[in-house]
Protein backbone atom coordinates (compact mmCIF):
# COMPACT_ATOMS: atom_id res chain seq x y z
CA UNK A 1 0.00 0.00 0.00
CA UNK A 2 0.95 3.66 -0.30
CA UNK A 3 0.80 5.29 3.15
CA UNK A 4 -0.47 8.87 3.22
CA UNK A 5 -0.22 11.05 6.31
CA UNK A 6 -3.78 12.04 7.23
CA UNK A 7 -2.60 15.27 8.89
CA UNK A 8 -0.35 16.81 6.23
CA UNK A 9 -1.09 14.69 3.15
CA UNK A 10 2.50 13.57 2.51
CA UNK A 11 2.91 10.34 0.53
CA UNK A 12 5.44 7.70 1.63
CA UNK A 13 7.07 4.70 -0.10
CA UNK A 14 4.92 1.63 -0.65
CA UNK A 15 5.07 -0.76 2.29
CA UNK A 16 3.02 -3.41 4.06
CA UNK A 17 2.71 -1.10 7.08
CA UNK A 18 2.86 2.68 7.38
CA UNK A 19 5.90 4.34 8.99
CA UNK A 20 5.92 4.86 12.74
CA UNK A 21 5.95 8.65 12.29
CA UNK A 22 5.63 11.44 9.74
CA UNK A 23 8.75 13.63 9.99
CA UNK A 24 6.94 16.58 8.41
CA UNK A 25 4.28 16.53 11.14
CA UNK A 26 6.81 15.94 13.93
CA UNK A 27 8.59 19.13 12.89
CA UNK A 28 7.49 22.21 14.86
CA UNK A 29 6.15 23.87 11.71
CA UNK A 30 3.38 21.26 11.67
CA UNK A 31 1.79 19.06 14.36
CA UNK A 32 0.88 15.50 15.34
CA UNK A 33 -2.74 15.06 16.51
CA UNK A 34 -3.19 14.60 20.24
CA UNK A 35 -4.40 11.05 19.70
CA UNK A 36 -1.32 10.21 17.64
CA UNK A 37 -0.18 9.81 14.07
CA UNK A 38 -2.90 8.89 11.58
CA UNK A 39 -2.52 7.21 8.21
CA UNK A 40 -4.66 6.64 5.17
CA UNK A 41 -4.11 5.64 1.51
CA UNK A 42 -4.66 7.39 -1.84
CA UNK A 43 -8.04 5.66 -2.15
CA UNK A 44 -8.84 6.70 1.40
CA UNK A 45 -8.11 10.34 0.59
CA UNK A 46 -10.53 10.22 -2.35
CA UNK A 47 -13.30 8.41 -0.48
CA UNK A 48 -16.22 10.83 -0.35
CA UNK A 49 -14.25 13.54 -2.19
CA UNK A 50 -14.12 14.88 -5.71
CA UNK A 51 -11.95 17.28 -7.64
CA UNK A 52 -12.73 20.99 -7.38
CA UNK A 53 -11.54 22.52 -10.67
CA UNK A 54 -11.82 26.26 -11.29
CA UNK A 55 -10.64 28.66 -13.98
CA UNK A 56 -9.06 31.50 -12.01
CA UNK A 57 -7.92 33.70 -14.89
CA UNK A 58 -6.73 33.13 -18.47
CA UNK A 59 -3.89 30.63 -18.29
CA UNK A 60 -4.45 29.65 -14.67
CA UNK A 61 -6.41 26.64 -13.45
CA UNK A 62 -6.96 25.81 -9.78
CA UNK A 63 -7.43 22.21 -8.59
CA UNK A 64 -8.44 21.22 -5.08
CA UNK A 65 -10.40 18.56 -3.24
CA UNK A 66 -13.99 18.91 -2.06
CA UNK A 67 -14.38 18.54 0.81
CA UNK A 68 -10.80 19.51 1.64
CA UNK A 69 -8.29 17.11 3.18
CA UNK A 70 -5.39 17.61 5.60
CA UNK A 71 -3.92 21.11 5.13
CA UNK A 72 -6.52 21.82 2.47
CA UNK A 73 -4.36 23.54 -0.16
CA UNK A 74 -5.20 23.64 -3.85
CA UNK A 75 -2.69 23.41 -6.68
CA UNK A 76 -2.37 25.58 -9.77
CA UNK A 77 -1.72 24.84 -13.44
CA UNK A 78 -0.03 27.70 -15.28
CA UNK A 79 -0.39 27.41 -19.05
CA UNK A 80 2.15 29.00 -21.38
CA UNK A 81 3.00 28.68 -25.06
CA UNK A 82 6.29 27.05 -24.06
CA UNK A 83 4.80 24.42 -21.75
CA UNK A 84 2.67 24.21 -18.63
CA UNK A 85 3.78 24.05 -15.00
CA UNK A 86 1.90 22.52 -12.09
CA UNK A 87 2.50 24.52 -8.93
CA UNK A 88 2.27 22.90 -5.49
CA UNK A 89 0.48 19.60 -5.03
CA UNK A 90 -2.66 18.14 -3.52
CA UNK A 91 -2.60 14.79 -1.67
CA UNK A 92 -4.54 12.85 -4.31
CA UNK A 93 -4.84 12.20 -8.03
CA UNK A 94 -8.54 12.51 -8.95
CA UNK A 95 -9.28 11.29 -12.46
CA UNK A 96 -11.32 14.40 -13.29
CA UNK A 97 -8.45 16.63 -12.19
CA UNK A 98 -5.95 14.66 -14.29
CA UNK A 99 -8.31 14.92 -17.26
CA UNK A 100 -8.55 18.69 -16.81
CA UNK A 101 -4.76 19.02 -16.84
CA UNK A 102 -4.42 16.79 -19.90
CA UNK A 103 -7.09 18.79 -21.75
CA UNK A 104 -4.87 21.85 -21.35
CA UNK A 105 -1.78 20.10 -22.69
CA UNK A 106 -0.48 18.38 -19.57
CA UNK A 107 2.57 19.79 -17.83
CA UNK A 108 6.25 20.02 -18.68
CA UNK A 109 7.26 20.36 -15.02
CA UNK A 110 6.00 20.32 -11.45
CA UNK A 111 7.34 22.91 -9.01
CA UNK A 112 6.53 23.06 -5.30
CA UNK A 113 6.87 25.89 -2.80
CA UNK A 114 7.89 23.87 0.27
CA UNK A 115 7.61 20.41 1.89
CA UNK A 116 4.08 20.80 3.27
CA UNK A 117 2.82 20.59 -0.33
CA UNK A 118 5.02 17.81 -1.73
CA UNK A 119 1.97 15.55 -1.23
CA UNK A 120 1.22 13.39 -4.31
CA UNK A 121 4.00 14.82 -6.50
CA UNK A 122 5.33 11.39 -7.48
CA UNK A 123 1.89 10.21 -8.64
CA UNK A 124 1.22 13.36 -10.65
CA UNK A 125 4.65 13.16 -12.28
CA UNK A 126 4.12 9.54 -13.32
CA UNK A 127 0.60 10.21 -14.61
CA UNK A 128 1.84 13.07 -16.79
CA UNK A 129 4.68 11.09 -18.36
CA UNK A 130 7.40 11.31 -15.71
CA UNK A 131 7.71 15.09 -15.89
CA UNK A 132 10.43 16.59 -13.67
CA UNK A 133 9.55 17.61 -10.12
CA UNK A 134 11.63 20.70 -9.42
CA UNK A 135 12.42 21.16 -5.71
CA UNK A 136 14.95 23.36 -3.96
CA UNK A 137 17.97 21.43 -2.72
CA UNK A 138 17.83 23.15 0.69
CA UNK A 139 14.69 21.13 1.48
CA UNK A 140 15.87 17.77 0.10
CA UNK A 141 15.76 16.13 3.53
CA UNK A 142 11.96 16.54 3.64
CA UNK A 143 11.19 14.40 0.59
CA UNK A 144 9.10 11.56 2.05
CA UNK A 145 8.56 9.63 -1.20
CA UNK A 146 11.72 9.67 -3.33
CA UNK A 147 11.12 9.53 -7.07
CA UNK A 148 13.46 9.39 -10.06
CA UNK A 149 11.93 12.54 -11.56
CA UNK A 150 12.84 14.81 -8.64
CA UNK A 151 15.39 17.47 -9.60
CA UNK A 152 16.95 19.50 -6.79
CA UNK A 153 18.04 22.97 -7.83
CA UNK A 154 20.43 25.35 -6.08
CA UNK A 155 20.71 29.10 -5.78
CA UNK A 156 18.02 31.76 -5.54
CA UNK A 157 16.61 31.94 -9.10
CA UNK A 158 15.61 29.18 -11.52
CA UNK A 159 14.15 30.07 -14.91
CA UNK A 160 11.38 27.86 -16.31
CA UNK A 161 9.90 28.07 -19.82
CA UNK A 162 7.12 30.49 -20.68
CA UNK A 163 8.16 33.48 -18.59
CA UNK A 164 8.03 31.56 -15.30
CA UNK A 165 10.72 31.98 -12.64
CA UNK A 166 11.27 30.19 -9.34
CA UNK A 167 12.50 32.50 -6.56
CA UNK A 168 13.91 30.98 -3.40
CA UNK A 169 12.87 33.24 -0.55
CA UNK A 170 13.48 31.00 2.45
CA UNK A 171 11.77 31.95 5.69
CA UNK A 172 9.08 29.32 6.21
CA UNK A 173 11.62 26.66 5.12
CA UNK A 174 15.23 27.11 3.99
CA UNK A 175 14.28 26.32 0.40
CA UNK A 176 10.87 27.98 0.43
CA UNK A 177 10.11 29.13 -3.09
CA UNK A 178 7.56 31.25 -4.95
CA UNK A 179 6.74 31.20 -8.66
CA UNK A 180 6.82 34.47 -10.58
CA UNK A 181 4.46 34.45 -13.58
CA UNK A 182 5.44 37.24 -15.96
CA UNK A 183 2.23 37.08 -17.99
CA UNK A 184 -0.22 36.74 -15.11
CA UNK A 185 -2.80 39.37 -14.17
CA UNK A 186 -3.20 40.62 -17.73
CA UNK A 187 0.59 40.78 -18.20
CA UNK A 188 1.08 42.87 -15.05
CA UNK A 189 2.63 39.87 -13.32
CA UNK A 190 1.48 37.25 -10.87
CA UNK A 191 3.11 35.66 -7.85
CA UNK A 192 2.18 32.11 -6.83
CA UNK A 193 3.27 32.12 -3.23
CA UNK A 194 1.92 29.07 -1.38
CA UNK A 195 2.18 30.33 2.18
CA UNK A 196 5.79 31.47 1.85
CA UNK A 197 4.19 34.89 1.42
CA UNK A 198 0.78 34.44 3.02
CA UNK A 199 -2.15 36.32 1.49
CA UNK A 200 -4.33 37.46 4.42
CA UNK A 201 -7.98 38.61 4.66
CA UNK A 202 -7.34 42.35 4.45
CA UNK A 203 -5.80 41.84 0.99
CA UNK A 204 -2.35 42.17 2.47
CA UNK A 205 0.33 39.61 3.26
CA UNK A 206 2.11 38.20 6.26
CA UNK A 207 4.81 35.68 7.10
CA UNK A 208 5.49 32.89 9.61
CA UNK A 209 8.01 30.22 10.45
CA UNK A 210 5.17 28.02 11.79
CA UNK A 211 1.60 28.93 10.93
CA UNK A 212 -0.29 26.38 13.06
CA UNK A 213 1.93 27.01 16.09
CA UNK A 214 2.12 30.79 15.53
CA UNK A 215 5.91 31.04 15.57
CA UNK A 216 7.02 34.20 13.77
CA UNK A 217 10.04 34.83 11.59
CA UNK A 218 12.68 37.34 12.70
CA UNK A 219 12.18 40.85 11.39
CA UNK A 220 15.48 40.63 9.51
CA UNK A 221 14.24 37.55 7.59
CA UNK A 222 11.02 39.26 6.57
CA UNK A 223 12.92 42.36 5.43
CA UNK A 224 15.24 40.14 3.40
CA UNK A 225 12.23 38.45 1.73
CA UNK A 226 10.79 41.87 0.87
CA UNK A 227 14.09 42.95 -0.67
CA UNK A 228 14.32 39.72 -2.70
CA UNK A 229 10.88 40.41 -4.22
CA UNK A 230 11.50 44.11 -4.87
CA UNK A 231 12.92 43.74 -8.41
CA UNK A 232 10.03 41.57 -9.65
CA UNK A 233 6.80 43.10 -11.00
CA UNK A 234 3.52 41.53 -9.89
CA UNK A 235 -0.01 42.82 -9.58
CA UNK A 236 -1.65 39.73 -8.08
CA UNK A 237 -0.77 37.05 -5.52
CA UNK A 238 -2.26 33.56 -5.43
CA UNK A 239 -1.71 31.86 -2.10
CA UNK A 240 -2.26 28.19 -1.26
CA UNK A 241 -6.05 28.27 -0.73
CA UNK A 242 -9.00 29.46 -2.80
CA UNK A 243 -9.64 32.51 -0.63
CA UNK A 244 -6.00 33.50 -0.16
CA UNK A 245 -5.60 35.91 -3.06
CA UNK A 246 -4.42 39.50 -3.31
CA UNK A 247 -6.32 40.44 -6.48
CA UNK A 248 -4.66 43.79 -7.19
CA UNK A 249 -1.91 46.02 -5.87
CA UNK A 250 0.05 43.02 -4.64
CA UNK A 251 3.47 44.64 -4.95
CA UNK A 252 2.39 47.39 -2.57
CA UNK A 253 0.70 44.81 -0.35
CA UNK A 254 4.07 43.09 0.14
CA UNK A 255 5.74 46.40 1.06
CA UNK A 256 2.97 47.15 3.54
CA UNK A 257 3.03 43.61 4.90
CA UNK A 258 6.76 43.71 5.54
CA UNK A 259 6.45 47.09 7.26
CA UNK A 260 3.52 45.97 9.45
CA UNK A 261 5.14 42.69 10.41
CA UNK A 262 8.49 44.19 11.35
CA UNK A 263 6.82 47.04 13.25
CA UNK A 264 4.89 44.49 15.31
CA UNK A 265 8.01 42.54 16.20
CA UNK A 266 9.78 45.72 17.19
CA UNK A 267 6.94 46.85 19.41
CA UNK A 268 6.04 49.81 17.21
CA UNK A 269 2.34 49.07 16.68
CA UNK A 270 -0.29 50.89 18.82
CA UNK A 271 -1.46 48.77 21.74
Amino acid sequence: MTPVCATCGAWFPDADEPPTACPICEDERQWVPQDGQRWTTPDGVLEGRSADVRELEPGLLGIGLAPSFAIGQRMLLVSTASGNVLWDMIPALPEEALAAVRERGGASAIAISHPHYYAAASAWSAALGDVPVVLHAADAEWVTRPHATIEHWHGDVRELPGGLTLLRLGGHFPGATVLHWRDGAESRGGLLSGDVVMAVPDRGVSFMWSYPNLVPLPASEVERIGMALAPWPFERIYGAWWDRVVPAGAKDAVRRGVARYTAALRGELPL
